[in-house]
């Protein structure tokens, strides 16, 4: 069996919900989107590797729509690519033009919450935590470690004793089947 074939399996496989076939894809190109990243950053506020999580979730999640005539690592690039297009816009349109001589500024924002502000988000809060323990334990513990405890990937792999790709694959499927979650409640509200 050649490399290409192997690698048509696992994509076949991933497109059928395989985990497994997820965490090869993973560990397979992981360094080469986030290298690729990496080279095309220059802001300092932009995380490639936050950028790379997100190619992998929405190329998982979007895993049925692959075109087969194309090569992965090319698809999977471009969905990177525009993911880092997507977050120099954002940061690009937090400045603002000022009078005729169009000197860029950045909009000031009262980063003080207001009261209600501040009920919101608990509220918010707790309704997240409530999510959370829908979860399976193993995906409650990394998502604990990963955004209460903020912990780095390293950090989670040590304390888990796994290896960093078996961390960063079940923060991708854990913070999948929260959204799901999350949407599924609002449904129903």
């Amino acid at each position: 069996m050649t490399s290409k074939d192997i690698l048509f399996t696992h994509i076949k496989a991933a497109q059928k919900g395989d985990q497994t076939a997820y965490n090869y894809l993973l560990n397979l190109y992981w360094n080469d989107v986030h290298v690729f990243l990496q080279s095309k950053i220059s802001d300092d506020s932009i995380d490639a590797e936050d950028i790379t999580i997100i190619t992998f979730s929405k190329a998982f999640d979007k895993i049925d729509s692959y075109d087969d005539h194309y090569g992965f690592k090319t698809w999977l690039f471009t969905i990177a690519k525009n993911l880092l297009i997507d977050e120099l816009r954002k940061k690009k349109n937090k400045t603002i033009s000022i009078g005729s001589d169009h000197k860029e500024v950045y909009q000031l924002f009262d980063e003080n919450p207001s009261p209600e502000d501040k009920i919101i988000i608990e509220q918010n809060l707790a309704q997240l935590k409530r999510n959370i323990k829908q979860l399976k334990p193993k995906y409650q513990e990394v998502i604990n470690y990963r955004y209460f405890q903020e912990l780095s990937y390293i950090e989670i792999a040590a304390e888990l004793k796994e290896p960093i790709n078996n961390v960063k694959v079940k923060l991708l499927r854990a913070k999948k089947l929260l959204a799901e979650i999350i949407l599924h409640n609002n449904e129903q509200d």
